[in-house]
């Protein structure tokens, strides 16, 4: 009696946990580690039959200390079910890095470079600030990309005499755009990529392709919206003795290049992992341990800036999806969504990128794609689909998706906080008004151009 039940305890927690998110009361961390607590002890250890084998195969601790975990021959030994510890690792690592150039003055350094380097005139920064967003976004998370853009966007628009607001909204959209391009690019995609057991490759190949044809497509939608505004501003006398020289900002020399140097490394490392069999999760925690060597004394202070919270968000969550997928639940959803597509391939495409963008537009896209990555893997099964098809469909929806409301993405929260704190007041309505054009445009494009390569290449 209590294991028929245990599928609709799953869904109630699941339902919870997302409801507890979108209320926003509480610490998200909080909220998936009680909701996966829940799951843990009432779904497998109360209801289910096998729920010890089922919390063992959740925990996934035996993919830690097998060696292909690490370096992998073929393909990684972790299993796609439970919590991915790849994509933990790989997360906590490039927080590491990210903090180590944050505390050189990289980022506030190349954006004054950039400033100076268009001589200080506000169109010019909106296409290159756009431009710089999304290539920034490729290699590290978006929300520190924005919130050293945005910051920079602000002071430069009170010097120069400009209104910041377009500038940041159209970074924003830019970062969503550049993080579905590659594989580390944005959370969903790091997810995606260690549980199908995809490269940085597969994603710049395919994702990435689709990125920049829509980046450039973005950027002369947003120059019409914006562009003759920016114009105007630059016929006002300025001050550009207030502004400081780029080289001002780098605090050591010596952390700076070291942290240059690291970040490069680290991109080589995720190009080549799949000919060197570095696996994300080794490549992870050793640039975290190189940038943790070259700060020297100041170490403890970066590890205390690494954001924790969301590591833990990310535990919590995929014992709580691990509990739909242990329970049969997603399989059901996956069959559903067959049946109602009729076994159509277009349809099933259609159906998986448009639902999933909406959803992303006002639920973080983290859980959601978390939750639709076994409901792809049984839709490729029982369907016929190609995985990859599916997954670039997938990484797609959620990630530009996102960019349509204030709350669709961490970047979104993050940007449009910095322009209010600022005295920049940007509501839902002047977002939305900007943003959900540009996500409809490159939507219909990423829509068109899967498609075609489906019909074209097969996959």
């Amino acid at each position: 009696m209590l294991n028929a039940l245990a599928p609709m305890a799953a869904v109630l927690i699941f339902l919870l946990m997302f409801i507890l998110i979108i209320l926003d009361r509480w610490p998200h961390h909080r909220v998936t580690l009680c909701c996966g607590l829940a799951t843990l002890l009432l779904v497998f250890g109360v209801m289910m039959d096998d729920g010890g084998e089922a919390i063992i195969r959740t925990l996934n601790l035996r993919s830690l200390v097998h060696p292909e975990f690490w370096i992998a021959s073929k393909e990684s030994a972790e299993s796609a079910a439970g919590i991915n510890w790849s994509t933990i690792l790989f997360i906590a690592g490039m927080m590491v890095m990210v903090e180590g150039m944050a505390e050189a003055g990289f980022f506030q350094w190349l954006c004054l470079r950039l400033a100076k380097w268009v001589k200080y005139m506000a169109s010019k920064i909106f296409l290159v600030f756009m431009f710089i967003s999304a290539i920034l976004a490729m290699f590290i998370d978006s929300i520190t990309v924005i919130l050293f853009l945005a910051a920079v966007t602000v002071e430069l628009g009170k010097t120069l005499k400009f209104n910041p607001v377009p500038v940041i909204l159209a970074e924003i959209f830019c970062a969503n755009l550049g993080g579905s391009a590659t594989m580390c690019g944005d959370p969903p995609n790091i997810i995606i990529g260690t549980s199908l057991h995809l490269t940085f490759a597969d994603f710049l190949l395919n994702t990435g392709l689709i990125a920049l044809i829509c980046l450039f497509v973005t950027i002369i939608y947003f120059w019409l919206c914006f562009g003759k505004e920016l114009k105007e501003a630059e016929k006002q006398e300025i001050d550009l003795n207030s502004l400081p020289e780029p080289s001002t900002v780098i605090k050591n020399k010596t952390s700076f290049g070291a942290s240059v140097a690291i970040f490069f490394l680290a991109v080589v490392m995720l190009i080549t992992h799949a000919q060197t069999g570095l696996t994300v999760a080794f490549i992870g925690v050793f640039i975290a341990l190189l940038t943790l060597l070259c700060a020297g004394r100041k170490a403890p202070e970066l590890l205390k800036k690494v954001d924790i919270n969301t590591l833990l968000f990310f535990i919590g969550l995929f014992v709580v999806v691990s509990g739909l997928e242990e329970t049969g639940v997603l399989e059901v959803i996956a069959h559903f969504i067959g049946d109602v597509s009729g076994g159509n391939i277009v349809l099933v495409i259609v159906i998986i990128l448009w639902v999933s963008a909406i959803a992303s537009a006002f639920v973080d896209n983290i859980p959601f794609s978390a939750t639709m990555i076994p409901i792809i893997q049984t839709l490729s099964a029982t369907q016929g689909i190609p995985i990859h098809t599916l997954a670039w469909t997938l990484s797609i929806g959620t990630d530009i998706g996102g960019s349509a409301t204030p709350i669709g993405a961490s970047a979104n929260v993050v940007g449009t906080a910095v322009a209010i704190k600022n005295g920049y007041p940007v509501g839902w309505g002047k977002y939305c008004k900007a943003c959900v054009p540009a996500t409809i445009i490159v939507l219909l494009l990423s829509t068109a151009i899967i498609l075609l390569r489906y019909v074209v290449l097969g996959g």
